[in-house]
């Protein structure tokens, strides 16, 4: 009787440590997930607002991100797109936001 109690049967079962470290790396994988959407400010995604970003303005690796909805559309304006496509653009000016919110528009 003394012996059952010292050695109990579940120690042997190796199962028990693999669904232990599935559950850290859950956690984990949280945790990270946490931490990438706040630093980089991405909270808007999570919104239900609709909203339009632009990264990289007036450079050659500039995109335009926008929310409607549900739906993410992406667009990275080339000089070589498709016309069928219809998402053929070009710069026409510059837009400058000033401190208390006003948006000047300056065409080139």
């Amino acid at each position: 009787m003394r012996r059952r109690l010292l050695h109990n049967s579940d120690d042997n079962d190796p199962m028990s440590v693999v669904s232990n470290l599935f559950d850290v790396a859950m956690v984990f994988a949280v945790a990270l997930m946490v931490a990438l959407v706040t630093r980089f400010n991405m909270t808007e995604m999570f919104s239900e607002e609709d909203f339009t970003i632009v990264k990289n303005p007036g450079k050659e690796n500039m995109e335009i991100i926008t929310k409607e909805g549900q739906k993410i559309n992406r667009y990275t304006p080339d000089e070589n797109q498709d016309a069928a496509s219809g998402n053929r653009g070009r710069r026409v000016g510059i837009a400058y936001e000033l401190e208390n919110g006003e948006i000047i528009y300056v065409p080139e």
